[in-house]
Parts: structure tokens; C-alpha cells; sequence
């Protein structure tokens, strides 16, 4: 679970955040002035102070918000002046943008606010298309505007360069102010009410916000051009109400609730992509027509209110295309406020006691959830209240306090002076907190109480405080100074704390923080759960005070020494050991009672009947397994089917297994079993059990039975070979030292494969034992040295370092259209075109209604929505415009395109267990560890990645005992980036998203980012997809399925000269420590048909032939990603005679079989390296 923060507000204006990792609130230390409200989400958080204006917090990151500022350049080229910005009058500006429509000269471009700052000055780009220009960076054309190369011909006439600035956003983890003004001036009145929203209405522009707020007249505001580069917004336009509105709340999506000062609901319809603020109001019944709604929130599906008489209501029938629901619903509890957060989660302040409670069982299928729970823990100040009270006890037993503490009753005129602005910040808070939620009235009459009579500050006496060398004793009544710092006020002079000793900063700082009494729970005004990502699912530490359990470990742990617990633990080892050799000894004589055990286990399956017509068959199951009197293990499968009213039986034996995979399948619990020879033959034995569990139970039976014949036990090694399937399984396999031996390694199909939890999209590792992992949903894991998880339980599972993990994906189909004169374009297309709803390839057939989600364990999680970030580009309406299907798609339509498709994704979840814990808080792309040998002690251990939003990381701290590491550091690039990977000697190459490619030079261990980008140009006509660099090779496939290879790296010129063709149809590529090359490759031909993703290992690689020969097939297909780069073990060199002839054309000609075991390549081979499929 990503660790989140829920945001609150205490009557005495303090903001505090409670994360959902930790146990304890945490107050804002930057708030200068008192808050009445907040609004957060997961990237920032906004508020309202006492001064009645809205402030921004943005949560800091170890990516920055950078916003790149471009110009263009623009020359003619004359006869006199050869290329000048002589232009003529019907051209363009000389500095313009790319439309070359608005005037932008290099002087015209100033800072948002003064919360921006510029990275360094103007720069040209010389990147044109993902290939480097001339050192000038001009591009050049006929005429403006017209498509432009980097390449000058006899007919250019015109040129242009980009001219790049960068700034950046610097005020984050402070609260910057937000001016007061919309389009026309500033506002006429000051803001009362906020709330945040809308992220959920389209992706683009990145981190999109909807920001709706209330003015004390009772005017709506919307703040608009608020995303991720500008996290401020631009400016505010009012919003017509057919009443005055107290409260407004936004959700997630496009439901906009707000409460008028009659005490009806109004409801905002017509909020879209294009029209975030809606187009109308409509008015919607109090729950209780005696006593009006005086609050509203609303999240995904729900809509929450309160009435004056503080009931709760529940509205239900809320759903995007109904945002006004359908009837009200009454809740037990009466609440002050109600806040929906993530997930549609529920948080509340009591009316009773005004403590924060959460709404516990809030589900997809139960909305209303079940009961109210207080969030009972305490804030930092009460832990070091409490430490101070536990001092205090100590000290009444015959200890003392350092220094002298006198009061002060009345302050001086000074005082007031130098204090002013503060002064005037806590008169203001009083004021402000009228307007919004009630304050009890203890706490009214204690700050009456308050600006009558200032009660005693403790201040320490500069002269007497004593340092520590030389401390000064005095008796000081402790019972008395607490009962003085109870009432004391919130705002001390912060001059005294300099001057403080040791102990009187603790009485100090419980003076200054902490209004309430030592046993007192803080009084909530506000609290917001939208930044706060728990579900049902989650597991929280709030709801239990853990404060007097603490206090009791501490003082356990204070009795007991280090040293002591060291000797009890060595002398409970030695009696377990000396008990356990005895009873050995008694026992010696007698004999083995069993020297060989059998047993079996049935069941009925159904089996995908291997030959045609294929066909699922009725069969029973059968698993013999049996273990000799050594302990060895080892077993044989059964399957008995009937044909031709024949009894017949298949056979495999546990020991040639080489994998057990799962197999998506819509209507059955489907797994498959491979051997060597059915690897080759790329055929299975398919299986269906009855029930999930069912075909778990097998699975994980099976699994420890091939484990047990192989002796594989425990945690995978730390040279394993990891590997993800299409469906997200990860599998790992125990290398041979012999696997990479030249030139006869251990043959791909003889490789066993076992399955660990977990679900992920990519793993990466190295021979030290670091591996990381990214999951559809961008989230980063790290492994944690378990093993098990999943639906592997008991014995196959360990019983630590097991964790929750979950992942989300988008499950995508198509609406399809084709133009006819008479309607334009509808759903009804030629006889001959695809469905007009189907899937990415228009074969099959998928509807809104028929498409579930990949697997029973997926859930689904949001409604079908229109997909705009596809790529291509779509239109208003997310439409994407061809010729005719299937052909390039473009997001404008013209004269020649006659069908039309848009895409429509809907999201769904997987909740599962694993050997993984999760890395917050960037979503990765890839990553990438060092690749090294196993006995190399490199740290910090280099490790490197991608943001899902193409910036590039650094991770700093990465260790054998830490892997996660303990921060990312940013490094800049003019780009987004997709693709990264780094090689022996600290060789970093990534692949941009316009598939250029880069070398990042002068990394090393003392400068871990390195120092900039090199530019190196891509193959002819190809655009790059993936690098993998090894200890000193480089390998790269472009976007057609092209395997490359670098030429001509030597450690003075580590960008290498060219690329040379290696294969084609290649999904991914990996090199290891030792150069050694694997793939994942499609169209492999089987017994039956092509098979995509097979994992293929280049033979014959060596130092002096590092492109290798040939390639050897091992498990597929379905296979999606593979990594060898923590597989370390050189295999014994061996020296061989001769090579005949007829050897060495075996090796080059997959035309020839060779002598011993056929190695398979790719089609046909030029030079004795294969070219094409």
C-alpha cells in the first residue's frame, strides 16, 4: 500500500498530516499563520488561513517540477546576407513559437510567480526527431511553414532552431500564497470554503486539478490551468448559482456538490474533459426540510451531508450519469463535518467529542460501509508530553532541573512590539474560526480567557543557564509549571529556546506546542481524506493507541542490556543443542523403520486433448511421488483419458518438468506443464481444474514435488535468472554452471523454471542479491529475500518477508465507425471491415458487456472511460481518424478518411502476496541494477530508472542491507526518456521516447549521476525501444522487432562507432555480467504454430565473437520479459580439437543439423548471423 497522508485541522487553526504507515499525527512545522480548512490530495494540499486566503503546500519529491520554455529561431536565406534574420513581410516573427503565430523573443518570458526559479540560461537543442543535428541545431525547409530535416539541400530557403529554458517550481513543503485575483482584477471578497478535485476527468494535461471555492458573500470560484508544471493554476473565473453557497465539495471525477445558505443541495452538471467547471446547476432537496444541510462531501460514487441538527446522510443512485442520485438515506452518528477521501472512503469529526473518526467497511458493493471508528492516536507533541511527564516523575524522586525558570504574568510593551505580527496572526485565528465550524465552549472561553489575560510564560534566564560541562541545579515545582503550561499560549518568543538548557527545552516545547493537557485529546475543526489512499484492504495502525504500550517496551528495553540478551540467547542455543544431541544418541540403535515411502494423489481434471480436433476432455489426474532411503525425492504424473473407447494414459516424470504457468482463460482455472520435449514442440499439457482453489492446490503440490526432486529449497540464489510471463507471474530459475559454457552449454529447454508471488511487469537484478520490480501500475517493489507467496502456501512459502502487494492495469477495446454520405459515421460498417466493437487487432469481438477483466483474480475498479492518451493523438472526443482499417490513426480529421475508432479503457485490480515490498512514492517506467560478479563488493550498489512520466532517477543508498535505498536524485534531461540500463564501468545508456539514443558520461562511484548526455545516432530509419548493456557489450531493439548490436566500444571511446544488425522479431533483450545475451522472441515456429514471447539464448558468445552465432530456444510462448544479469558463474574453459568443417557449418546454417542436438536460429544468416525471420 503507498504510503498516503490524511490531512486535519485542530480548532486551534494547526494543520496536521497522519500517514498511513505511521502511528502518530505530525504537525505542520512551516504553517506561520492558523488554518480554518484544507483540501488535500495525493501531490499537494490547499487551505484557507485566518487571514481568509488561499495558500498551496506541494508535497516535495525527489523529481522536481520543471517546465520547459521553448522559442524558435527563424532565418531566410538571401542572396546578399546568405541565411540572416532578414525575413520578408508575410513571414513569420524571427522569434516565434512552432506555429510561428505569437511573438516570443527570449526577453519575453518571465517567471509565473516567485515561487519559480530558472535552471540556467537559454541553450539550443540540437536533437531533431531522435537524431543529432549540426552543432548550430537548424533545421531546414522550402518555405514556412513546411516540414523541416536537419540535412541543408539546394532549394532551402528557410531554417529554424529551438532555443530550451528550464524553470523550476522551488516552494514546495511550505505554504505559498495564492493572489487573490481573476481575470478581470483582484476578487471582490475573500474566500471561506475550498475543495479539490477533478484529477480523475482526463490525464491530460499531467496532474490536472479542479479547484472550486467559496467566498464569504457567497460567490463560487473556479481556479483553472492548475497541473503538474503549473501547480499554482493560472487564474479565477466566477461561476453563476442561482443562490448564495456556504459549502461546496468536488470529487474525484465530475460530481460537484455544493450548499446553499437556504440549506438546499445544488449539483453541477455538464463537467467534462473540455468544460472542467460544468454548465449548469440543478437544485436538489435537503435530507431534512426542517433543518437544512449545512455540509456536503462527495467522492467517486457517494455523496455524504449533514444537517443542522448534525445527522449524517447518505445519498444513494449516485453514479456519473445520474450525479443527483435518487433518494436519501439516514446514518447513525451525528457528525460536525464529513469528508470523502480516496476510494470513496469516509472520514468525520464527532459533534460529542470532536474526534476524527473513519467509516469502516466502505466496499465497491457496500458504498454506506458499516460503522463509525475513532482514529485513536496521539500527535508528536503528546509522545514528547509524555517523555517529559516520565521525567518529571523521575525528577520528584530527587532530580532536578539545569537552569532557573521564573514567570513572567505581564508582558512588556516590547514584547508586544517585536511580536506584532504573530500577535496579530493569533487575534486573527479567533475571529476567523467563527465563520466556520463551531468551537466548543471550553475551548471559546479559554481564549476569551486568553486575550484578557495573558497567563505566565517560563523563561529561562540567560545569565543562569548552565552549559554541559558545568550545570546548574535548582528545585523547580514541576506540578506548578505544567499547570501553567496547560493554559499557556500558542506562541512563545522563539529567543528563549536558544538560551534553553537541555531540560528546560522539553518544559519549553510543551509550552509552545502543546495547548492541551497531558491526558487531553485534541479538538478536530476539519479533516481531509482526499490525499489518503486506503481501501477496505488496508491494514492501519490508528484505531489503537499504542502510546502506554511503547512506554512500556521503552522502560523493558532500558532494564535490559544488549550484553544480557546475547548471553541468554548463546545459552539457549547450547542447551537446544546439547537436548537435541541427546536425544539423537538414545535412538542410534534402532533401525530404519521405513526405507521407502509411496504415496498418491487423485483428481479429476479436464485436458486440452493434443490432437485435432482439439478439444477439452474429461480425464483423471494422478500424482505418484516417492522417496528412497536417502532422502531423495522424486515422482511421476498420471493422466487417464479414454479414445475410441480405449483406455489410454499419459506420462510425464516430476524430474523432466521444466514449469508449471498458469494460463488466462475466461470460463476455466486453466494451468500448463511443460517437459524439455514439449518445449520444443511449444505443446503443453494443458490442464482445467474444477475451482480456483483446486487448481491451486495442484500448482503449489506440484511445485514443491519438482522442487523437492531437484533439491531446490529456500530463497532463489543470487544468481538466479528471473523472468515475467504476459500475464505477470515471475518465475525464476537456478542456472547450471555449465549454462553459459562455450560450445556446449546447457540446452534452454532443459531449464526449470519456478514460480515466486507475486505480480509484476518487469524484474531486474544483479549478482549481489538486489532485485527490483515494477508492476502495470508503474509501482517500484523490491525484493525481500522470501520465497512463496501467491498461491504457494506452507512448506512453499516462507513465513516472513511475505507482503500484501497489489496491481492495477487497464483492460482496452475499440469502437469502431465507418463514414457513409447519408449518416457520416455510424456503427454499421461493410461486410468485410472488423467489429465495430473489438479488440486492438479487430478480430475478436469485445463489447462493454461481454469483456471481463483478465483472470478471475482481477476485480474491476472504475467504469469503462474514453481514452485520450492514446497514442497517434484523438480529437475532442477521443476519436483517432485512417484511411480505411487497419492502418496509421491520426487525431484530425481530413478529406481522405473514411473510418474512424476511439479506445475505451477500463481499470481492474489484483490483490495478491508476495516476496515484495513496495518502494514509495515515483512510479517507475524501468530500472535497472549494475551487473558484476559475485564476489565484487560495490557500494553503494549503482541502480538506475525511469519515471512513468520519462524523467531519469538516481538511487542513492542502495546496499545489500538497504536494496530499496533511501532516495532518488534527479537527473536532467531535455526529454522524456523510456528505456535505461547500465553496464560494466558504470556505462549508462537510455533510449528517449522519440527512440534517440544516449550516453551518459563520467559516472563513476564519486559522481553516481555522471555529467551530461551524449547524443548517439539512432540506426537509419529506426527508432530505439530498449537498451541492455552488459560488461562490455550493448544490445538495443528498436520498435519493428530489430535486434542491434554496438561496434567498436573501447574504454577511451565508450559510445562505440555503428550499429550492426543482429535479428529480427525481438520483443526484449537482456545482457549479463558476462556479455551473455538472452531474448524474448516472437514468431518461433512450433510443432502447431508460431509461438510469441520465447525465451532464446545466443550461443557463442565470446570475448573475441561477442555477437554470438546462433540462437538456442528455451520456454515460451507467453513469455514478456527476462533478466540474466545476476547470472555470474563463468563455466570452465575447455579446450577442444579441431572444428571440423562440417561443425562449423552446422553452427552457421540452421539449413544443417549439427551432430549432436540441433541449434535452432532465426531464418537465414548472412556472415554467420541471422537477419530475418
Amino acid at each position: 500500500m503507498p504510503v498516503s497522508l490524511l490531512c486535519a485541522v485542530d480548532v486551534y487553526g494547526r494543520v496536521y498530516s497522519l500517514s498511513t504507515g505511521g502511528q502518530q499525527w505530525e504537525q505542520c512545522r512551516d504553517a506561520v499563520l492558523e488554518f480554518k480548512r484544507v483540501t488535500a490530495v495525493q501531490q499537494c494540499c490547499w487551505g484557507i488561513a485566518c487571514d481568509h486566503h488561499i495558500y498551496l503546500n506541494v508535497h516535495s519529491s525527489d523529481v522536481p517540477i520543471r517546465y520547459q520554455e521553448e522559442t524558435f529561431e527563424n532565418q531566410r536565406w538571401n542572396p546578399v546576407d546568405n541565411f540572416s534574420d532578414r525575413l520578408l513581410p508575410s513571414d513569420r516573427w524571427q522569434w516565434s513559437n512552432i506555429t510561428g503565430l505569437e511573438h516570443q523573443p527570449l526577453d519575453s518570458f518571465f517567471l509565473p510567480s516567485t515561487n519559480w526559479e530558472w535552471e540556467g540560461d537559454w541553450y539550443i537543442d540540437e536533437n531533431f526527431g531522435g537524431e543529432p543535428t549540426e552543432k548550430e541545431g537548424w533545421t531546414y525547409a522550402i518555405d514556412f511553414p513546411a516540414t523541416y530535416t536537419k540535412d541543408k539541400k539546394w532549394n532551402s530557403c528557410v531554417r529554424r532552431r529551438r532555443w530550451i529554458r528550464y524553470r523550476r517550481y522551488k516552494a514546495t513543503d511550505t505554504w505559498a500564497k495564492i493572489p487573490s485575483e481573476g481575470h478581470s482584477g483582484p476578487l471582490p471578497d475573500p474566500f471561506n470554503d475550498i475543495s479539490c478535485g477533478g484529477w480523475e476527468i482526463s490525464e491530460e494535461p499531467r496532474g490536472r486539478l479542479s479547484l472550486w471555492a467559496v467566498s464569504l458573500q457567497g460567490k463560487v470560484w473556479f481556479r483553472e490551468g492548475i497541473h503538474h508544471h503549473s501547480p499554482e493554476g493560472d487564474g479565477w473565473e466566477e461561476v453563476s448559482l442561482p443562490g448564495e453557497v456556504v459549502q461546496i465539495s468536488c470529487g474525484p471525477g465530475d460530481l460537484v456538490w455544493a450548499v446553499l445558505w437556504e440549506g438546499q443541495l445544488i449539483v453541477r452538471e455538464g463537467i467534462t474533459r473540455d468544460c472542467p467547471q460544468g454548465s449548469s446547476w440543478v437544485v436538489v432537496d435537503s435530507p431534512n426540510p426542517e433543518a437544512g444541510a449545512i455540509h456536503v462531501a462527495v467522492g467517486d460514487n457517494v455523496v455524504w451531508a449533514v444537517t443542522k441538527d448534525n445527522k449524517v446522510w447518505f445519498r444513494r443512485g449516485i453514479n456519473s450519469y445520474n450525479p443527483r442520485g435518487s433518494g436519501w438515506i439516514g446514518m447513525v452518528g451525528e457528525m460536525v463535518m464529513i469528508n470523502v477521501g480516496l476510494n470513496d472512503q469516509v472520514w468525520g469529526i464527532s459533534c460529542e467529542d470532536r474526534a476524527v473518526y473513519f467509516r469502516q467497511g466502505v466496499t465497491s458493493s457496500e458504498l454506506s460501509g458499516k460503522a463509525w471508528k475513532a482514529v485513536n492516536v496521539p500527535r508528536d507533541g503528546d509522545i514528547r508530553s509524555h517523555s517529559s511527564a516520565s521525567s518529571s516523575s523521575l525528577h520528584s524522586a530527587g532530580c532536578f532541573f539545569s537552569g532557573e525558570v521564573r514567570a513572567q504574568s505581564v508582558m512588556s510593551e516590547d514584547s508586544d512590539t517585536e511580536n506584532g505580527p504573530q500577535r496579530a496572526v493569533l487575534e486573527g485565528a479567533t475571529t476567523a474560526f467563527t465563520a466556520g465550524p463551531s468551537i466548543p465552549e471550553e475551548v471559546a472561553s479559554l481564549r476569551e480567557a486568553e486575550a484578557k489575560s495573558p497567563p505566565p510564560v517560563l523563561v529561562l534566564s540567560p545569565s543562569l543557564s548552565g552549559g554541559p560541562g558545568d550545570p546548574q541545579w535548582s528545585n523547580v515545582d514541576l506540578e506548578e509549571a505544567q499547570t501553567h503550561l496547560a493554559v499557556g499560549p500558542a506562541g512563545v518568543r522563539g529567543d528563549a529556546a536558544d538560551t534553553c538548557s537541555l531540560s528546560s527545552v522539553a518544559t519549553y516545547t510543551l509550552c509552545q506546542e502543546e495547548p492541551y493537557g497531558a491526558d487531553e485529546h485534541p479538538l478536530w475543526a476539519w479533516v481531509s481524506g482526499g490525499g489518503c489512499g486506503v481501501d477496505c484492504h488496508s491494514q492501519l495502525n490508528w484505531f489503537n493507541s499504542a502510546t502506554a504500550l511503547a512506554s512500556s517496551v521503552q522502560s523493558m528495553s532500558l532494564s535490559i542490556s544488549p550484553a544480557q540478551t546475547a548471553a541468554w540467547r548463546k545459552q539457549i542455543f547450547e542447551q537446544l543443542s546439547e537436548r537435541s544431541k541427546r536425544e539423537m544418541d538414545n535412538f542410534k540403535h534402532y533401525e530404519q523403520a521405513i526405507e521407502q515411502s509411496v504415496w498418491v494423489k487423485k483428481g479429476t481434471m479436464q485436458w486440452w486433448r493434443d490432437w485435432k480436433p482439439h478439444k477439452w476432455v474429461d480425464v483423471k489426474f494422478a500424482l505418484e511421488q516417492f522417496s528412497g532411503p536417502e532422502g531423495n525425492q522424486d515422482g511421476i504424473l498420471f493422466l487417464y483419458y479414454n479414445f475410441n473407447e480405449e483406455k489410454k494414459y499419459l506420462h510425464a516424470f516430476i524430474n523432466e518438468v521444466t514449469i508449471l504457468v498458469p494460463v488466462l482463460n475466461d470460463s476455466k482455472h486453466t494451468f500448463a506443464i511443460y517437459t524439455a520435449e514439449r518445449t520444443k514442440q511449444r505443446w503443453p499439457i494443458r490442464l482445467a481444474a474444477a475451482t480456483e482453489l483446486e487448481m491451486h492446490d495442484w500448482l503449489a503440490l506440484l511445485s514443491v514435488s519438482c522442487c523437492d526432486s531437484r533439491g531446490i529449497q529456500g530463497p532463489p540464489s543470487k544468481q538466479a535468472l528471473w523472468s515475467v510471463t504476459c500475464k505477470g507471474d515471475i518465475f525464476v530459475c537456478e542456472p547450471s554452471p555449465s549454462l553459459e559454457a562455450c560450445p556446449y552449454p546447457t540446452p534452454c529447454d532443459q531449464m526449470f523454471w519456478h514460480q515466486v508471488g507475486g505480480h509484476l511487469r518487469l524484474v531486474e537484478c544483479n549478482s549481489l542479491g538486489v532485485v527490483w520490480g515494477v508492476g502495470y501500475d508503474h509501482t517500484a517493489w523490491v525484493y525481500t529475500g522470501g520465497y512463496g507467496g501467491g498461491f504457494l502456501q506452507g512448506l512453499a512459502s516462507s513465513t516472513d518477508n511475505i507482503y500484501t502487494q497489489t496491481d492495477v492495469k487497464c483492460v482496452y477495446i475499440y469502437e469502431n465507425q465507418r463514414w457513409n454520405p447519408v449518416t457520416g459515421y455510424t456503427n454499421r460498417g461493410l461486410p468485410t471491415d472488423r467489429y465495430m466493437w473489438s479488440d486492438a487487432t479487430g478480430l475478436q469481438e469485445c463489447t462493454k458487456a461481454n469483456t471481463k477483466p483478465p483472470s478471475p483474480h482481477w476485480t474491476w475498479v472504475a467504469d469503462w472511460a474514453i481514452d485520450y492518451g492514446i497514442s497517434g493523438g484523438t480529437d475532442r472526443e477521443g476519436w483517432q481518424y485512417a484511411a480505411d482499417f487497419p492502418t496509421s490513426y491520426h487525431g484530425h480529421k481530413t478529406l481522405k478518411d473514411f473510418v474512424r475508432r476511439r479506445r475505451w479503457a477500463r481499470k481492474c485490480k489484483l490483490t495478491t502476496t508476495g516476496p515484495w515490498q513496495e518502494v514509495p512514492p515515483i512510479p517507475l517506467s524501468d530500472v535497472t541494477i549494475i551487473p558484476c560478479g559475485a564476489q565484487s563488493s560495490v557500494e553503494p550498489i549503482p541502480l538506475w530508472a525511469i519515471s512513468n512520466k520519462g524523467d531519469v532517477l538516481c538511487r542513492l543508498g542502495v546496499t545489500l542491507l538497504t536494496p530499496a535505498g533511501t532516495s532518488w536524485l534527479h537527473v536532467g534531461t531535455d526529454q522524456p526518456f523510456k528505456s535505461i540500463s547500465i553496464g560494466g564501468a558504470n556505462q549508462v545508456w537510455a533510449i528517449a521516447r522519440d527512440g534517440s539514443a544516449f550516453y551518459r558520461g563520467s559516472v563513476s562511484a564519486q559522481s553516481p549521476a555522471g555529467d551530461c548526455w551524449y547524443h548517439i545516432p539512432s540506426p537509419a530509419r529506426q527508432k530505439l525501444q530498449q537498451v541492455s548493456v552488459g560488461r562490455t557489450s550493448v544490445y538495443t531493439v528498436d520498435q519493428h522487432g530489430n535486434l542491434w548490436f554496438r561496434q567498436g566500444l573501447t574504454p577511451s571511446y565508450p559510445q562505440g562507432l555503428s550499429w550492426e544488425h543482429i535479428s529480427n522479431n525481438v520483443r526484449k533483450v537482456s545482457v549479463g555480467p558476462l556479455d551473455q545475451v538472452w531474448i524474448i522472441a516472437d514468431k518461433v515456429q512450433g510443432s502447431h504454430s508460431l509461438s510469441c514471447g520465447t525465451v532464446c539464448h545466443r550461443l557463442g558468445v565470446q570475448p573475441m565473437e561477442p555477437k554470438g552465432q546462433s540462437w538456442d530456444y528455451g520456454i515460451g510462448g507467453g513469455w514478456d520479459h527476462i533478466t540474466v544479469r545476476g547470472n555470474s558463474f563463468e563455466a570452465p574453459r575447455v579446450r577442444m580439437p579441431s572444428v571440423t568443417p562440417s561443425l562449423t557449418t552446422s553452427l552457421t546454417d540452421p539449413l544443417r543439423p549439427p551432430p549432436t542436438r540441433k541449434l535452432l536460429s532465426f531464418g537465414n544468416t548472412e556472415n554467420g548471423n541471422a537477419v530475418r525471420c
